[in-house]
């Protein structure tokens, strides 16, 4: 039964990675050459493992699985299914995080803590949130459903659902849903640049108001 699951579990990582990644083109090559795979399912090994309180080997295959891949996932890491790592390199992800159902992280992605407290540190991400390159979710915060967090964005406080989030520290940009539940990188507006057009138009309208004093 548990082997049976576990194939079922294959399958559908496979199948998530053909409908999340263009350049996927046939099967052996999605399970020799996809890091994020063998992480998950190093991961599923490993953490069925810690839940049964071995002592030891859990850490020991997560040790080895982030030496083959470039994946770091703490073995008492919790993570739903359809759950997608792409490239992989660099991804860290913490003993408390929380990861729900058809997420998707790039690589360089960091679901970490802020310090050295006890219990829950590390994010809550919940269903279908994509997650950019270089991006890092820090502390116990949660991640609301269908939100995107940009490349490089560093998250400290807890997002909306449907919430489009850049900048250090994260901002909140959009609220809404994006295409096919994909971050579209090149449509994201620069949170600074827009803040620097409103600062203009009200400098332009002070000086609208100082001028007409002026003349009067």
């Amino acid at each position: 039964m548990l082997l049976k699951r576990a194939f079922t579990q294959i399958k559908e990582d496979i199948k998530t990675i053909y409908e999340k990644d263009p350049a996927a083109n046939n099967i052996a090559e999605v399970i020799l050459c996809y890091p994020g795979l063998h992480a998950l399912i190093s991961h599923r090994i490993a953490h069925k493992l810690a839940y049964w309180n071995v002592p030891f080997l859990p850490r020991f295959i997560s040790h080895i699985s982030r030496f083959l891949t470039g994946i770091e996932i703490h073995p008492k890491a919790t993570i739903g299914r359809r759950f997608f790592i792409d490239h992989g390199m660099g991804v860290v992800i913490g003993e408390t995080t929380i990861i729900g159902n058809d997420v998707l992280i790039y690589q360089g992605a960091t679901l970490g803590g802020t310090g050295k407290e006890t219990g829950k540190r590390h994010p809550t991400i919940a269903n279908n949130v994509v997650i950019g390159a270089g991006a890092k979710v820090l502390g116990n915060i949660l991640i609301g459903e269908n939100s995107q967090i940009g490349a490089g964005s560093v998250v400290v406080d807890d997002v909306p659902t449907n919430s489009t989030v850049v900048g250090i520290p994260g901002r909140v940009i959009l609220r809404k849903r994006q295409i096919n539940g994909q971050l579209q990188h090149n449509r994201i507006p620069d949170p600074v640049s827009c803040e620097i057009k409103r600062m203009t138009y009200e400098i332009k309208e002070l000086q609208e108001i100082i001028k007409e004093k002026i003349t009067k």
